[in-house]
Formats: structure tokens, C-alpha cells, sequence
């Protein structure tokens, strides 16, 4: 297993950080207050490649690696977590799954525009009372002629107010339990499609989040991606991505954890010496350290092992898993670090401890992610081969 860096991906990462620094830093503290994103934040991402950035070029997009992708959410989340969760929702859970999943007519009419940034996507899967388990949604979708119905609700969607395309998950068939799900392409201009946002959350205050009502919306029959009954596996196999930017995304996190409890313990004066000097802080900037180097490499790997086309379900879950934990005890431990500044907004911590707490929920909790590990060592999963998994690296077609 090679992960080295390329100058690929220390171009993507510095051109990523760059734009950080003048685009997202001097701005997050109004953007904070407002809660809310401004809109001009998106063409400007848009601009830098960052919504296509593992995308084949024959779909407009990049064509970089999906270690690229791991980097960038690594930069974004390093800035704030909303903007790495539009990465994550836009293009690793809805994107990728059109990719992977989507016609060839699919590609053309919504992966192409989304690709450049002129359609935003977001990922509809769960509900008011079903999360981790997927299997519980209640939408439905039934036939009707070269249409399919769809009705219910989806709560807790990143992007649910500002998105243009929505990937909509449903029961085509409740009979057959889960294997009677079905995903589907909705845009936010059919019919009988509403959305509206929720306020207030603990983090992520910039990144919109909120509900969409379903309501005899009436969705072609082309837009159903995969086959009838094959929606689980298609919406499990986009948390994967979806997990892997996340893990990524952590990692940023930690290292901004890091870097202002460094800064602030050099300057920080108690008993006539600077705090780092004190034993006890230098054990929670040590566990920093530890918990972005090792999440690094998990994360690496999972990059190296979707450049192969492997399925990583395992991997992903393990480096998602550990890579929150570590990045909510490093924001725990730099607010104390900070002490009693560490309470206010004055310094970045408290921003990074309550995005922090979040991660521990989406995209699987920490409780699911360990079920999985367990049955996997327990030989309960096994990472079977995808009916269409991924395309590996370099994409076909555009060398």
C-alpha cells in the first residue's frame, strides 16, 4: 500500500488551504451568528474544482483521486465543518452515488451540472423516527405509468433548503422489506416538493440543515436510480463515502484543535511559567498528536484502498468511528487547555467542541459504528464485492 502524497495532492491540499485562509477564515465569526452560508461561498468552491473534484473530466469534473477528496475535506474542515459537510453531502453522497449507481442519461442531465457547481445536491435518506435504522424509513414510491408517486418526509438533510437535486430513498415495495427500497433523482422544482430549516443547532450553525416534504410528487421513471429494491445497497454504499469524508474531515479538526491550544499554551503565563510547560497539558497535547497522525493513516488507507476500487465498508466505519471520537476529545481537551476563554467565542475552540459533538451522530453513531466492527471480527459482514462498485483510479477514458 503506497500513501505517499503526490504533487497532485499537495497542490489540491494547498490550493485548498489557501482559499480557507482568504475565503472562510476572516468571515466564520459573522457567519456563526447569522447561521448561515453566504451565497456566493459556493460558486467560489465551485470555481476551485472542489465540487468535482473526484469526478471523471468527461463529467466536468477534476479527475483527481479519492485521496484528493480526503485531503480537501481534511483543509475545509480544518476552516469549519459546514463547508466540508457540503463537500460530503454534495458531492461524496450524491455525486459519487451518480456515479456509480446513475444511467448514462443521469450522468449527462444531473451529474454534469453538479459536477460545475450550477446545481447543488444533497442526500435524502433519513426520517423523523428513522436514523440508524435504515430499514424503518416510511416514504413510499409506487408506479404509476412511466411515473413513480412519492410521499413522506425526510428530516435531518444537509442542504434540505438551498439544494436543487435531492436523492430521495423510498419503499417501492414494504412488503419486501428492506430489500423494497428504491432511490430516486427528485429536483426541488416537481411539484408537491417543500423543504424549510431547522435553527439553532449545538454546531454547524453556518451549514443549512433541515426538513423536505414529499407530497404526491410525481418523479419520471428515468430518475429512479439502480433497480427497484436495490435502494439500501445503494444509499449504504454512499455512507461509505460519505463516512470517508467525514473521517477525513476530523482529522482537520484535531489539527486545528492542535494548533491553537499550541499557540495558546505558549502564551498562556501560570506560576511563572508558560502552561506548556505544565505536564498535564502537555498529555492532552500529546493525545492531539496522537489522534491526528493515526487518523491520518486511517483515513489514507481508505483513500488508497477506493483508488483500487475495493470495497472498504470495514475501513471506512473504523476510521469514521475512531477519527470523531479523537476529534471530540481534542476539542474537549482545547477548551480546557484555554480555560474559562475557551468558553466563549472568543477563541476558536468552543466552535470547533460543539462541531465536534455532531460527528459523533451523522453518518452512523458511534454505537452502529461499533456493532459493525464487532460483527465483522465476529464474521457476521464481510466486504462482498459491489454489483457496481466505484470506479477505481485513474478513471476510464480520461487519460
Amino acid at each position: 500500500m503506497d500513501i505517499s502524497l503526490t504533487p497532485d495532492h499537495e497542490a489540491v491540499r494547498d490550493a485548498t488551504r489557501e482559499f480557507c485562509r482568504h475565503e472562510i477564515l476572516p468571515h466564520l465569526r459573522d457567519w456563526e451568528r447569522a447561521e448561515q452560508i453566504p451565497a456566493d461561498i459556493v460558486p467560489k468552491m465551485a470555481a476551485q474544482g472542489l465540487l468535482g473534484l473526484c469526478i471523471p473530466r468527461r463529467y466536468g469534473g477534476l479527475g483527481l483521486d479519492y485521496l484528493s477528496l480526503g485531503i480537501v475535506c481534511e483543509e475545509l474542515e480544518r476552516a469549519d465543518t459546514a463547508f466540508r459537510v457540503l463537500i460530503a453531502v454534495h458531492l461524496a453522497l450524491n455525486s459519487l452515488a451518480l456515479l456509480q449507481w446513475g444511467s448514462e442519461e443521469q450522468k449527462q442531465r444531473y451529474l454534469i451540472p453538479q459536477t460545475s457547481g450550477e446545481k447543488l445536491a444533497a442526500f435524502a435518506l433519513t426520517e423523523p423516527d428513522a436514523g440508524s435504522d435504515v430499514a424503518g424509513i416510511r416514504a413510499t414510491a409506487r408506479r404509476d405509468g412511466k411515473h413513480y408517486i412519492l410521499n413522506g418526509e425526510k428530516t435531518w438533510i444537509s442542504l434540505a433548503d438551498v439544494a436543487d437535486h435531492f436523492l430521495v430513498f423510498a419503499y417501492t415495495d414494504r412488503g419486501a422489506g428492506h430489500r423494497g427500497i428504491s432511490a430516486f433523482i427528485v429536483e426541488r422544482g416537481f411539484a408537491g416538493v417543500s423543504s424549510s430549516s431547522l435553527h439553532h443547532k449545538l454546531g454547524g450553525r453556518i451549514g443549512n440543515t433541515g426538513s423536505i416534504a414529499l407530497q404526491e410528487v410525481r418523479v419520471p421513471a428515468d430518475n429512479r436510480v439502480g433497480a427497484e429494491g436495490e435502494g439500501l445497497t445503494i444509499a449504504l454504499s454512499a455512507l461509505d463515502n460519505g463516512r470517508y469524508a467525514v473521517a477525513a474531515g476530523a482529522v482537520g479538526l484535531m489539527e486545528a484543535c492542535l494548533e491553537a491550544s499550541v499557540s495558546y499554551a505558549e502564551q498562556r503565563q501560570s506560576f511563572g511559567q508558560p502552561i506548556g510547560k505544565h505536564q498535564l497539558i502537555q498529555q492532552k497535547i500529546a493525545r492531539m498528536v496522537a489522534g491526528r497522525d493515526i487518523g491520518r493513516l486511517l483515513y489514507y488507507q481508505v483513500g488508497w484502498l477506493k483508488n483500487q476500487g475495493t470495497r472498504c465498508t470495514r475501513e471506512v466505519s473504523l476510521a469514521k468511528w475512531m477519527n470523531c471520537d479523537n476529534a471530540f476529545r481534542a476539542a474537549d481537551d482545547a477548551v480546557q487547555i484555554h480555560g474559562a476563554y475557551g468558553y466563549s467565542d472568543e477563541f476558536p475552540v468552543e466552535r470547533y467542541f460543539r462541531n465536534a459533538r455532531g460527528s459523533l451522530i451523522y453518518e452512523g453513531t458511534q454505537e452502529i459504528h461499533q456493532l459493525i466492527q464487532a460483527e465483522y471480527a465476529l464474521g457476521y459482514r464481510t466486504n462482498k464485492p459491489l454489483s457496481r462498485p466505484l470506479p477505481p483510479y485513474p478513471f476510464e477514458g480520461d487519460a
